[in-house]
Parts: C-alpha cells; sequence; structure tokens
C-alpha cells in the first residue's frame, strides 16, 4: 500500500476519527472517498478489536463498502438516534460551518449528520477556508421544472451576500446527475458566502429545492490529517486544539500512535 500524502492526510484523520467509537454506538457512515478511508478503518477494528456496533450509511455506495468489509449496517428508520456520524467535506471553515455534497449525497448525509449527538468531520488542511464558497455549493432539486428552480436560484442569489451568481446543472456524462432519492443536483458558484446560515435558509425556501449542502452548527470536532502523519483535532464546543502525531511503517504499512 503505497499512499500519497493526500491518501497518507485522508488516511490518518480517518484512523484518528474511528477512536472516537465505542462498543455499542450508533454510527453514521459518511460517503466520499475520506469516508471511505474511515469505513476501511472501522472494519479494521471491528475484525481486530471485536468491536461492536451498527453503522447507518448515507449513500449506496457507503452501504455497498460497508457490508463487502463486514462492517454492519442498517438504515437510520430502525436506528432512530445515531450516537456519532463520521463523514468529509468540501471546505470547512474556522467555525466549523461546511459545504457537502461534491458526491451527491448531500441530503442523506445532513438527515444522517442531524440524527446524531456528534458530528466529526474528517479531512485535510487544503479544505479549511477563511469563507465558504470556493467549491461550488450543491444544491438537490426535484427533476420536476428543475429549468424552472435554477432560475430562481440565479434571481435569489441576486439579493444575497455572495460574489458569484452562475448555476449549472451537474451532469453524469451526457445525462443529469442522480442522487439515490432520484433527484438533481445545481451546483452554485457563489466564491464566496457573506453569510451561510442565511444563504442555506433562503435556499430551501424555494419551490424545488430539496437541500442544500451548507451544514451549519451541525459539525462538532474536526479531525485534519496531513500528509507526514500529524493529525489537529479541533472540538468547537470544548474549544479545543489537540496536536497529535502517526508514524507510517514502511514496514507493515500501518500507522502507530507515538505521541497521541
Amino acid at each position: 500500500m503505497d499512499l500519497s500524502p493526500i491518501d497518507k492526510a485522508k488516511f490518518v484523520a480517518a484512523k484518528r476519527s474511528v477512536e472516537f467509537i465505542s462498543s455499542g454506538m450508533r454510527v453514521g457512515l459518511g460517503t466520499g472517498s475520506t469516508a471511505a478511508w474511515m469505513v476501511r478503518c472501522l472494519a479494521e477494528r471491528i475484525h481486530g478489536e471485536g468491536l461492536d456496533i451498527v453503522g447507518v450509511p448515507t449513500s449506496s455506495r457507503t452501504a455497498e463498502l460497508a457490508r463487502e468489509l463486514g462492517v454492519p449496517v442498517t438504515s437510520l428508520d430502525d436506528a432512530r438516534w445515531l450516537d456519532v456520524t463520521i463523514d468529509g467535506a468540501d471546505e470547512f471553515d474556522s467555525a466549523l460551518a461546511l459545504i457537502k455534497g461534491g458526491g451527491g449525497a448531500l441530503l442523506q448525509e445532513k438527515i444522517v449528520a442531524t440524527a446524531s449527538d456528534r458530528m466529526i468531520v474528517i479531512t485535510d488542511a487544503a479544505k479549511e477556508v477563511r469563507t465558504l464558497g470556493r467549491f461550488p455549493l450543491p444544491v438537490e432539486v426535484v427533476p420536476f421544472g428543475w429549468q424552472t428552480t435554477k432560475a430562481l436560484l440565479e434571481e435569489t442569489l441576486v439579493n444575497l451576500d455572495v460574489l458569484g451568481r452562475e448555476a449549472s446543472l451537474r451532469m453524469n456524462d451526457d445525462a443529469p446527475f442522480v442522487t439515490d432519492e432520484g433527484n438533481f443536483i445545481i451546483d452554485l458558484h457563489l466564491q464566496r458566502i457573506g453569510n451561510a446560515r442565511q444563504v442555506g435558509l433562503v435556499i430551501n425556501q424555494i419551490p424545488g429545492v430539496v437541500e442544500n449542502g451548507l451544514f451549519v452548527d451541525i459539525c462538532d470536532v474536526v479531525v485534519i490529517g496531513d500528509g507526514d502523519g500529524t493529525v489537529q483535532v479541533r472540538d468547537i464546543n470544548e474549544g479545543e486544539v489537540r496536536e497529535e502525531s502517526y508514524e507510517f511503517l514502511d514496514d507493515d504499512n500501518v500507522f502507530r500512535d507515538i505521541d497521541g
């Protein structure tokens, strides 16, 4: 397993994040490349330590990966409420507000995250921004009348504190990208979002909009990995920032905690 620096950063953040999980927990399983590392690390603990948990996947892709790796999964309807959700993010700021949905699973991700006592985000330092908006903001919309919804979004953006107002339908080759819930995604290229809470609330009032990718006041902890094996853990509720290090061992290709 010869990992690139970015994959090492994702791996070490994922490995640190699953240390928040203990037996008996109901765990939301995020979607995306970083969350996939988390599912692998969780499977390692299940098979190596006998960790007894049940996961609630946020997408069909995550559910398939979890089953392949032997991670027990159930539905949110059966679990009802979760102890923790661990997921990635496309952007985050100093208040741990997020943009999510680059992978197209924002609706299920937001539902699962808000049904959890804690949300832990695993990421790398490149995803941190002073102001949200550099990453396009995904908005999930129903297919019926999507062009009208897109026009209403563009019209609404004129009155909001954003820098850009371009909107584009997300495509999958020659056809619209379709979410697990059968919806489309319109990406808003805002460049800078002055008031994320306001933008999220206003966008969700537009007929045809199902949900948007702004996660405000949802994330509790962010775990930031680096390619050199260092990890920073920020807890917004405790006001704590902890620096930890892992050493990547070439002989067995695992991370070993050396001062955590």
